[in-house]
């Protein structure tokens, strides 16, 4: 007879624990996430989230674009659509990206539920596990965990302030190759890159192309932040300048209109299309008519240039507010990037502290970020940290920064007290460390 305590009978907090599939074992949850309940604390400066600042938009125009949409089109808006996406909506994509020197087809778009799922969507086509993705270092931390989820393995490749290095990207694929395991994807944000902020320079991105060109590496360019240039025109994507077989493009409105429309697109080569197509089918039947057709509504009716502007000028001026307050309290050893666009500023703490070992002394002292061990497969980053300035106002950034300041000089005056507790990627004094900044 069995006892009551044996392994079958014990409690266990989840019935269904061993039933579920092995990919489930590898979906890990995000860093930035699991900040969210202590960020959203009034009291809490958070500069963890990348979050839009949807006030600046014209709600009260939003509003009248939606109304009117309903009362005129609802009978299309509020049904079923094509998987692809309303037809219109690819229409504008294709005018969008022209702004930044892209010609496509509006055939080729695939409409999406941000680009979020677009990158799902592609993971889902093209991984099958145990096959081997390349990033850069660091890179966005859920594209980690989508290809986590397809039982996908990742290989960053460092970057520089000038971004992806070539050479090491070469590198890479020929000693993956050489592993038995060569690499299926390459993906990168190479445009006011999240987290890193840095954009790859335009000297380099031809030579990325014709790395993964030669060894028959599709890339994956997501592009959420490249109209968000603060300064002259946007900066041309791989896709611009690439075949239309090289290259996967995702873009999204949710950085330069709304994020909570949830709508992204994806630009694939003709046969890369239609398998998403399938793909989204099977996962959603289609995405929303209804947020679809406001995004084409108001691209089409509202002056959507003078908007995108605003947005620009705003995340400037707290991206300056950002560097001021860097500035003026990090203490010295501390370093950053300088991002000419986008989101994010990404900082190197001094010597012997651990950007996650600290959070916990960070939101006592209520300011929140992300430590830089999210944005890396293997663990390493604890140098490191992601800084967000898209949402609080300047006067709060420059509070949190102070914040963030006095908490890294009391880490120092321990690190000094008490000798280095912690290394620059958390495996050792000898290893060696990202190359950013």
């Amino acid at each position: 007879m069995q006892s009551d305590d044996s392994p079958e009978k014990r409690p266990t907090l989840d019935p269904w624990h061993g039933h579920y599939a092995a990919r489930a074992a590898d979906m890990i949850a995000s860093e930035v996430r699991a900040l969210f309940a202590v960020a959203s604390r009034p009291e809490v400066v958070s500069l963890a989230g990348g979050m839009p600042n949807v006030s600046a938009l014209p709600l009260e125009v939003v509003s009248a674009v939606m109304a009117d949409l309903v009362t005129r089109q609802g009978a299309v808006a509020l049904q079923y659509g094509s998987a692809q996406g309303v037809e219109s909506l690819r229409e504008s994509v294709c005018e969008v990206m022209a702004l930044e020197g892209i010609a496509a087809r509006p055939d080729d778009v695939v409409v999406t539920c941000g680009s979020q799922q677009a990158l799902d969507l592609v993971a889902k086509v093209f991984l099958d596990p145990g096959d081997t993705v390349v990033t850069e270092a660091p890179t966005y931390v859920t594209a980690i965990s989508t290809f986590a989820a397809y039982q996908a393995r990742v290989a960053h490749v460092p970057m520089d302030g000038d971004g992806v290095v070539p050479e090491a990207l070469a590198d890479a694929f020929d000693r993956l190759r050489a592993e038995g395991r060569p690499a299926k994807l390459f993906y990168t944000v190479p445009t006011f890159q999240n987290p890193a902020g840095v954009t790859l320079a335009a000297g380099r991105r031809r030579r990325v192309l014709e790395v993964c060109r030669r060894a028959g590496v599709l890339v994956l360019e997501d592009n959420p932040y490249g109209l968000l240039r603060y300064d002259g025109e946007p900066v041309r994507p791989l896709r611009a300048d690439a075949g239309r077989d090289e290259v996967v493009y995702l873009g999204s409105f949710s950085k330069t209109f709304a994020p909570g429309l949830r709508v992204g697109w994806a630009l694939a080569p003709s046969a890369v299309r239609d398998r998403l197509v399938l793909a989204a089918e099977s996962a959603v039947l289609s995405q929303s008519p209804l947020t679809q057709l406001v995004v084409d509504r108001y691209l089409r009716t509202q002056p959507w240039g003078d908007q995108l502007k605003v947005f620009r000028e705003m995340y400037r001026e707290r991206r300056d507010a950002m560097l001021r307050a860097l500035t003026e309290h990090m203490p010295p050893g501390t370093t950053w990037t300088v991002p000419e666009g986008g989101f994010f500023v990404w900082a190197t703490l001094p010597d012997g502290l651990d950007a996650k070992a600290m959070l916990p002394r960070a939101t006592s002292a209520r300011v929140a970020y992300v430590p830089g061990t999210g944005f890396f497969a293997n663990g390493d980053g604890r140098a490191h940290l992601r800084l967000s300035f898209c949402y609080p106002p300047p006067d709060r950034i420059a509070e949190g920064v102070r914040r963030l300041g006095d908490v890294v000089a009391q880490e120092i005056a321990l690190r000094d007290t008490f000798g280095v507790t912690g290394a620059r990627d958390g495996r050792g004094p000898q290893s060696p460390g990202p190359e950013l900044p």
